[in-house]
Formats: structure tokens, sequence, C-alpha cells
């Protein structure tokens, strides 16, 4: 089998004058700091792309390349760590993440991932902030890389796991914030999804869930600089996944919010983008 980090990603060909008259891309808020790319797994090329290779800080997309590190590290999967999992890729759950991160080696983890799949723009945390697995810096491209690492390479148990919770992401974070921005509020399922967010605080605006349980403190709230951390002061949203009949695209959307931004005026941002972009491709 060739090595994943041995086949590009192919870019679309240049469409006709009349093509690109019909297929203009998204615009981008002002303020808004955009990075985007679709592949289209039925043509076997990216059929869209803007700032590919610009790193943001991964927020918790990153979750992805934790639990790929942790289940291709073992044979079996103990009941309470499957359950970490299932809450962690589904409800984005920080403390499941944490426990991961922390016994996997920290930053190792993503020096790992990112040498196996072949992702030139991911790195781990500055070195003077070790637990923020946050503050992965990553980009759009690499998160396409890493979807079809998943669905073309990955080992069945990895793939079907990861997959699996992802296809059945929750409406609410464990944090209270509603995640359905993005893929789930802008277009028709089916679709599996990983979103992120950072830079909003610990406490939504309005708790997604009122049943769910109080915001722990995690990574988000915790205080520190930014040296070395991709948009360090501005809010970062982003929304992954696979899209379309037969999951046909894989979509990486992310985004730098204005400094300051609200989180509904952010979600609506990002939500107007994504139903843009998939317009633009479908």
């Amino acid at each position: 089998m060739i090595p994943l980090a041995a086949v590009p990603l192919v870019v679309a060909a240049l469409a006709t004058p009349a093509q690109a008259a019909e297929a203009k891309p998204p615009r981008v808020p002002v303020g808004t700091t955009a990075a985007w790319v679709v592949f289209d797994r039925q043509a076997g090329k990216i059929v869209a792309t803007k700032n590919a290779h610009r790193k943001y800080r991964s927020a918790s997309v990153v979750k992805i390349l934790i639990a790929i590190d942790y289940l291709e590290r073992r044979k079996s999967v103990p009941s309470a760590d499957a359950g970490l999992l299932k809450i962690m890729l589904r409800s984005s759950d920080d403390d499941a993440a944490s426990a991961f991160w922390d016994r996997g080696g920290k930053g190792q983890i993503i020096t790992r991932t990112a040498r196996k799949l072949g992702l030139s723009d991911t790195t781990p945390p500055p070195a003077s902030k070790p637990g923020f697995w946050g503050y992965t810096s990553l980009s759009a491209y690499d998160i396409v890389r890493t979807y079809r690492y998943l669905l073309d390479t990955a080992a069945p148990k990895v793939r079907d796991t990861i997959l699996g919770h992802l296809r059945q992401a929750t409406p609410c974070g464990t944090d209270g914030f509603d995640q359905t921005f993005g893929i789930p509020d802008a277009l028709p399922r089916p679709f599996a999804v990983k979103q992120g967010w950072s830079g909003f605080g610990t406490t939504p605006p309005l708790r997604c869930d009122a049943k769910a349980t109080a915001a722990p403190m995690s990574w988000v709230a915790q205080r520190a600089t930014g040296s070395g951390v991709p948009d360090y002061g501005r809010p970062v949203l982003h929304t992954t996944g696979l899209v379309g009949k037969g999951e046909r695209y894989i979509m990486a959307l992310l985004t730098a919010q204005p400094v300051g931004s609200t989180w509904s005026s952010s979600v609506k941002r990002i939500t107007s983008l994504t139903r843009d972009l998939y317009r633009n491709v479908s």
C-alpha cells in the first residue's frame, strides 16, 4: 500500500470563465480570517481552497488526533476509556481530552501523528504551554488529510470508532456550548462533524442544555500569554467533517473571528460561510 503521505491532495483544474461566473467563492466578512479546503472523494481532488496551509490554533479539532494516537497504540480499549472517547468525540468533552493528553505524553501525541499522517502544518503547543492541547497548530489542508487517513488508511477499528462517534455528534458540548454551528446548521444530513471553538470563555451566553453539568475547568479557562499561539487574543471557530450523500465531501473551514466577537455573531458568520462554500462545490 502506498503511504498516504506520498499521495498529494490533487487540486481541481482551473474552471472555464463560464464555470467561474457560476461558482463564486464565499465572501469572507470583514475582520474575519478564514481558510478552507473541500475534497471531493468522488472526483479524487480538491474542489475549493483558500489559505489551505494557514495555521490556526486547533481548539477541539485536535481531539481527532488525540483519538487516533490513543487507538493506534493499543490492542484493546478498556470500557472506561471507550466512554471517554465517546464523550470526547461526540460532545467535545475537555476533561476526557486532557486525560488522554496527559497519558499520551502531551505534545508527543502531535509529533507522532503529524509524522505518521504526513501533516506538514501541524505542530504541538508551545513548550511553555505543554498542557494546552487546544493550542496545537494546524491547517485546513492537514485536517482534510486527517479525514482521508481515517477513511482510506486507518485500521477498521480506528476508522469505525472515530467516524462512528463523529456521525453521532451531539447538539450540545459538555461545556454547555451549542455545537450545531457551521456544517450541522448549514447543510443537510448525512454528515459527520468535529467542531472547535476557543476564546469565548467558559460560560456560554445561553446554555445549550439546561440539564448539562456545570462547565468544567479546562484549558480554555487557564491564563497564559499568547507567544507562539496562532491568532491568540482572537476567538476561533472551526467546523470540519464529512458531508453530502455518501459522505462525498471532506470539508474543513477554519476561522479567526474579530477581536471581541460575541458567540452569536461568530456562529452566524461561520454558518453562512459554510452554506455558501457547500453551494459553491455541490
